[in-house]
């Protein structure tokens, strides 16, 4: 009987069933062996309600659809070009922030290369920039943001993480702190290489004035505001996260609709459906996981993993080097929420077994994510700038391979340097 179930999973997941389906199946099928009460499931799916902090999960997510339906995107690219433009390579230097800082708003890796990609990659090659490390450029810095407040993906894993409570604790906005030093690296070595490969002043620079970053920051008048007001009431304890959340999303629909006017308030209906079709799959997946995840634990199975994986590999170093080629991998084949709710709950016992952080391995997760959404074959964000540049996946491989060294070495770094992510521990 139970073989037979096995085999029903595993034909699911080959045919393609949505994944919520094939976890719960997993999960009710482990209860049922156990002689365990199906309704554990409900149970686990009805918890997730009593959590305060998932009220920030359909709040920023409507907030950053709401920025992409208006033209944010070029508002932040204008200023970045007004402050930053006058550097050697200083249009890519300002492409490389501000994928990141819209990727941390709009919470989606694949949004930022639709709204961005069109803005940046013309500019990129009329500054000079070839082709090649023009398209390449935007497809890998479309994943920046994701360790930068408020990334979804980054409030999802505190969430998981505080519900298997494992390892020291930590506040979600101690994680928050933890992704700034290494999204900072990324960005540093990005521009480094992009210094010394355009080296010998054949890019044009755009001169700096006064006059052009005043009109900039006007133009940009109304968003600006945003990540201070919202980061400095989250990390002065004046807001929690859920209040931070409620608090982006009302000035963004007063920005967007009442001042600069670009969304209706017919719009707002069909962002917030857009939106929450999005969350409500995300939390579907989340219940089921969390029910999926008891009975991993009362079967001991992260145990029986910890004690597996310690008989081959002694050192925390040698887990770290496979936890790193593990993610990448699926980092290339599943997004990242689903990533995050069916891997999270198996790694993190493991990873405190061998005296890791659960902070540091939050930002090892997510920075191993952001390179697998440009790791061939099958990134996501190839396929997604493919289909939007209208360019062979081959031509794409190529392209971004040079920016996936450098991010490699940033992701080394951080692995084998807690520091980067603990020093604020």
């Amino acid at each position: 009987m139970i073989w037979l179930g096995v085999l029903i999973i595993l034909l699911m997941a080959a045919i393609g069933a949505p994944l919520f389906s094939v976890l719960l199946a997993a999960s009710m099928l482990g209860f049922y062996s156990a002689d365990i009460e199906l309704a554990i499931v409900a149970i686990e799916l009805y918890r997730i309600v009593d959590t305060p902090l998932l009220v920030a999960l359909p709040l920023f997510t409507f907030s950053g659809y709401l920025l992409s339906e208006s033209n944010t995107s070029t508002r932040l690219v204008n200023v970045m070009q007004s402050l930053f433009g006058f550097l050697p390579s200083g249009l890519a230097i300002v492409a490389f922030i501000a994928c990141a800082l819209f990727t941390a708003l709009t919470g989606a890796s694949g949004v930022t290369i639709v709204a961005l990609g069109a803005l940046l990659l013309p500019a990129l090659r009329q500054g000079g920039f070839s082709e090649k490390f023009s398209t390449g450029l935007v497809t890998t810095s479309g994943s920046l943001g994701l360790l930068l407040v408020p990334s979804v993906p980054l409030i999802l894993y505190g969430v998981i993480a505080q519900q298997i409570d494992v390892g020291e604790s930590f506040t979600i906005v101690q994680l928050f702190v933890a992704g700034v030093v290494p999204l900072c690296l990324m960005l540093v070595l990005l521009s480094a290489w992009t210094l010394w490969k355009h080296r010998g002043g054949v890019i044009p620079r755009v001169p700096f004035t006064w006059a052009n970053v005043g009109s900039a920051l006007w133009a940009a008048r109304w968003e600006i505001p945003l990540p201070f007001v919202v980061l400095g009431g989250v990390f002065s304890g004046v807001f929690a996260i859920s209040e931070a959340a409620a608090v982006t999303a009302l000035y963004v629909i007063f920005a967007e609709v009442v001042l600069y006017k670009e969304v209706t308030v017919k719009q707002l209906g069909g962002v917030a459906v857009e939106s929450m079709v999005m969350v409500g799959g995300i939390l579907l997946i989340l219940g089921i996981a969390l029910g999926f995840t008891n009975y991993l634990v009362d079967a001991e199975v992260p145990q029986q993993l910890m004690v597996s994986m310690q008989t081959y590999i002694k050192s925390p170093l040698g887990f770290l080097l496979l936890l790193n080629i593990l993610l990448l991998a699926l980092g290339a084949m599943l997004d990242i929420f689903s990533a995050l709710v069916i891997m999270v709950p198996l790694l993190l016992p493991v990873a405190v077994g061998y005296g890791i952080h659960p902070v540091h391995l939050g930002i090892i997760f997510l920075a191993n994510m952001q390179v697998g959404y440009f790791t061939p074959p099958v990134g996501m964000n190839l396929f997604i700038a493919s289909y939007r540049f209208k360019k062979p996946l081959l031509e794409l491989y190529s392209a971004t391979l040079p920016f996936m060294l450098i991010l490699l070495v940033a992701l080394a770094m951080i692995t084998y340097i807690p520091i980067l992510s603990l020093w604020h521990m």
